[in-house]
């Protein structure tokens, strides 16, 4: 009799928290990767001649 059971209803879908945590999650990994490429990475090319650095007085 087991072939004719009817399905499992649909997973229920992760909550509202949960969704939440993998999204802060995923944004500091983000900004934690973006830090480390601008510490690392040389630019590709220098800044152009006509263009001054950003640098604070």
């Amino acid at each position: 009799m087991g072939r004719h059971r009817k399905p499992a209803g649909p997973t229920p879908l992760p909550t509202l928290t949960a969704r939440r945590r993998l999204a802060a999650g995923l944004a500091g990994a983000s900004a934690l990767v973006a830090t480390f490429l601008v510490l690392t990475v040389d630019p590709a090319a220098p800044p152009a001649p006509d263009r001054t650095t950003a640098t604070a007085p």
